[in-house]
């Protein structure tokens, strides 16, 4: 992985390595980035691949977070496909769960302070004991030489039926681990930018995505990307919120479209965030790329870095 010590990200910055004063921070499922078959799973195609990576081009992020990504070399790909396309993220990081066909992995412009993967994450469920699928990826990034944030991204357990338990019942408990990263964090230090993001796998009301969000102090704020298609933006707050595109995932079984893929905040990361400048993509062919539409989200390192 890529992740530099202290006192080289000082010798960086100080030469003006970066000097954000917003920067864009996205969440793609690729659906099955594989460089080489499975059992379960075929290889990407390149027309797929060439999909994923104009995608992605379209909005510019300086923080990628992927999901059902394949090996560390598929990553290294798709990185050096996107720098072809004029789009540098050198730093990364790639972590594996009970999964070993798609994994999580990090693309970043900025260099990471703390990297902490939870990859051996447990529960009991029904007299069985199950492991995170995907694991969780956890990591403290540098944007500027005053400016960090913790970004926490996850790939929930899916909704296709499972053969040893509800799969509905084993997200919420994956969704219960994910909280209790997020507190530890939030009870790390008195003020927190954080952001919590990925592929959730179910829908805004349901009790797996409320466990993550939470309660309270530390409850989470839901950034709900929409199209940019003309409609105006209301705000996370408004009553005429549901008027707004937003779906990001097609479920071709049930021919229905969903929002499963979310980026959230901590209520000090909310205040860094740029509200018109937070989009779920609408492209020609998004199809052909992934069965998920990427999300983004602004962000301001602002004046009380």
């Amino acid at each position: 992985m890529s992740f530099f010590p202290a006192t080289l990200l000082s010798l960086l910055f100080s030469a003006g390595f970066a000097c954000a004063e917003t920067f864009r921070v996205a969440t793609y499922n690729v659906e099955s980035y594989l460089d080489a078959p499975t059992q379960s799973r075929p290889a990407k195609s390149a027309e797929a691949k060439a999909q994923v990576r104009d995608n992605i081009l379209a909005l510019k992020p300086d923080v990628l977070a992927l999901q059902e990504m394949g090996t560390v070399t598929a990553l290294m790909e798709l990185q050096d496909s996107l720098k072809r396309g004029g789009l540098q993220l050198p730093f990364w990081d790639h972590i594996s769960g009970a999964d070993t066909n798609i994994h999580l992995a990090i693309l970043s412009r900025f260099p990471f302070n703390v990297r902490t993967p939870h990859t051996n994450d447990n529960f009991l469920l029904s007299g069985r004991r199950f492991r995170v699928s995907r694991g969780f990826a956890e990591l403290d990034i540098q944007v500027t030489a005053n400016f960090s944030f913790t970004l926490i991204a996850a790939h929930l357990k899916s909704r296709r039926p499972s053969p040893v338990a509800d799969e509905s019942e084993e997200r919420l408990e994956e969704a219960k681990l994910l909280r209790l990263h997020i507190d530890q964090r939030l009870n790390t230090a008195l003020a927190t930018r954080l952001i919590v993001l990925g592929d959730f796998n179910d829908t805004k009301d349901s009790a797996p995505i409320r466990a993550v969000i939470g309660r309270g102090k530390q409850k989470l704020l839901d950034t709900r990307p929409a199209e940019r298609n003309g409609d105006p933006f209301p705000g996370a707050s408004s009553s005429r919120e549901g008027r707004n595109v937003t779906w990001t995932h097609y479920y071709s079984k049930d021919d229905t479209y969903s929002r499963i893929d979310y980026i959230l905040v901590s209520s000090d990361m909310a205040r860094q965030w740029v509200t018109n400048e937070t989009w779920v993509l609408a492209a020609p062919n998004w199809g052909v790329a992934s069965d998920h539409r990427p999300i983004v989200a602004t962000f301001e390192t602002g004046s009380d870095q």
